[in-house]
C-alpha cells in the first residue's frame, strides 16, 4: 500500500491486484514473511484491544479519522454527506449498474448515489419504527444527514452524539439551512458519557457504520447505555457496521492499511458478536428482529465516491486544509491512498472477506407489526 501511495509502483487495476491477494491469501499465510507479520501483529493487535479505544484514545482516532477537511468528504460523498454503505436498487441498475455497458459513458448518472443514500436512510429510519414527535438517539452523526431527514421527513427530534468538531460544525449548518435547529441537537460526546436524563427517553436509537470504532472490549458497555437510553417498550434499535465473516473475527485485529492511515483502532465486529454483546450489555432486554448483510451494496458505493473524487477534488482548495499537499507529489500520494482504500475495501466485500450488517432489535413482547 505504501508502495503505491509514493508512486514507487504503477498499476493498470488496483482491483485486479486486490483480488488476486484475496484469492491466493490462505497460501501465502504459510511463508517466513507472514509468520514474521503475525509475531508483528499480535503486538499491533493487543495495543489495539486494551489501549487503543480508550475515552482520550477514541477523541484521537475521530481526530485523525473524521476531523480532516470537510472538502475532502464534499469532493466524493453526496449531497446529504452519508460515509456509508448506500443501499441500490433496479431504478440505478442495482449493485452492478455502473459496470454495464448501457450506462453512461461517465459510468455515473447525476443523482443515483443521492437516491442510493436517501433510500439507506429512509430504510433504516423505516426499521426503527419511528413516528411523528419521536425521540431519536444516534450515536455517530455524521455530517447530519440521517438526522436531518428524520427530523424533516419523518417528523423526528433527534440527540446525536459525534467525536469530531469538524462535523459538529458542518452538521450544524446544515441543520440550520434546513430550519431544524429546535429538532436536531449535535452533542460533542463520546457515547460513554452520556447524560442522567437521557434514561429511558427515546423511542428508537440509530447506528449507522460507527460500531467499527468501539472496540470489541467495549460492545457490552455500548449495549448497556443503548439499553439505558431506549424506553423500556415499543422502542428499537437499528445498528449497521462493516463486519468480519464469523469465521474470520477476533477481538485481537492487527494493524493493517485501513488502521494505520484510515481508522486508526478500528475494529471490526462480527454479526454474532454484537447480538452476543447486545443481550449481555441490555440484560436481555432486547429481541432480535432483523439481520440484513449490505456487502453487496458496498463495492458500487465505494466505486461512486472514486470517480467524484477524481473529478471533485481540487489541489488548490484542498490544500488550503492541508498546506503540506501544496507539493503536486505530496498530493498525488494523497489521491492514491484515497484510491487504494476504495479499491481495497470493495475487494474486501466483493469476495466475502468482510461483510456489511445491518441488525434491529426490539423489546420484549413489542410487536414490531400488527398482526391479528
Amino acid at each position: 500500500s505504501e508502495a503505491y501511495m509514493i508512486g514507487d509502483i504503477q498499476v493498470s487495476s488496483l482491483k485486479s491486484c486486490m483480488d488476486l491477494w484475496l484469492d491466493n491469501q490462505s497460501r501465502m499465510e504459510d511463508t517466513l514473511s507472514s509468520i514474521v507479520a503475525r509475531l508483528s501483529s499480535t503486538i499491533s493487535s493487543l495495543y489495539n484491544s486494551f489501549l487503543g479505544q480508550t475515552l482520550s484514545q477514541s477523541r484521537l482516532n475521530a481526530i485523525a479519522s473524521y476531523d480532516q477537511s470537510n472538502e475532502l468528504f464534499k469532493a466524493f460523498l453526496s449531497t446529504e454527506m452519508m460515509y456509508s454503505c448506500a443501499l441500490w436498487s433496479d431504478s440505478e441498475g442495482g449493485v452492478r449498474g455502473d459496470l454495464e455497458e448501457d450506462y453512461s459513458s461517465s459510468s455515473e448518472r447525476p443523482g443515483d448515489l443521492e437516491a442510493a443514500q436517501l433510500r439507506k436512510i429512509r430504510h433504516v429510519l423505516t426499521k426503527a419504527r419511528v413516528k411523528p414527535g419521536h425521540r431519536i438517539l444516534e450515536f455517530g452523526s455524521g455530517w447530519g444527514g440521517l438526522a436531518i431527514e428524520a427530523a424533516r421527513t419523518f417528523g423526528c427530534e433527534v440527540d446525536t452524539l459525534t467525536l469530531s468538531t469538524q462535523q459538529k460544525t458542518l452538521a450544524e449548518e446544515r441543520i440550520r439551512a434546513a430550519g431544524l435547529e429546535g429538532r436536531v441537537r449535535v452533542h460533542l460526546l463520546d457515547y460513554r458519557s452520556i447524560p442522567p436524563e437521557f434514561e429511558k427517553s427515546f423511542d428508537a436509537f440509530v447506528s449507522i457504520e460507527m460500531l467499527e470504532h468501539v472496540g470489541s472490549k467495549h460492545y457490552n458497555t455500548y449495549f448497556k447505555l443503548v439499553d439505558f437510553a431506549l424506553k423500556s417498550h415499543n422502542a428499537t434499535a437499528v445498528v449497521s457496521s462493516s463486519t468480519f465473516p464469523e469465521s474470520r473475527y477476533t477481538g485481537y485485529q492487527a494493524e493493517d492499511f485501513m488502521r494505520r492511515y484510515m481508522w486508526p483502532n478500528s475494529c471490526l465486529p462480527s454479526a454474532t458478536a454484537l447480538i452476543t454483546s447486545a443481550q449481555t450489555g441490555s440484560s436481555n432486554r432486547f429481541t432480535l428482529e432483523g439481520v440484513e448483510n449490505h456487502a453487496a451494496h458496498y463495492p458500487r458505493t465505494l466505486r461512486e465516491w472514486g470517480r467524484r473524487l477524481d473529478r471533485n477534488l481540487k489541489q488548490e482548495i484542498i490544500a488550503k486544509d492541508y498546506p503540506g499537499l501544496q507539493n503536486r507529489a505530496d498530493y498525488e500520494a494523497f489521491k492514491r491512498k484515497w484510491h487504494y482504500l476504495f479499491a481495497y475495501a470493495g475487494a474486501g466485500f466483493a469476495k466475502g472477506y468482510i461483510t456489511c450488517h445491518m441488525l434491529t432489535f426490539i423489546r420484549p413482547n413489542d410487536n414490531p407489526s400488527r398482526c391479528d
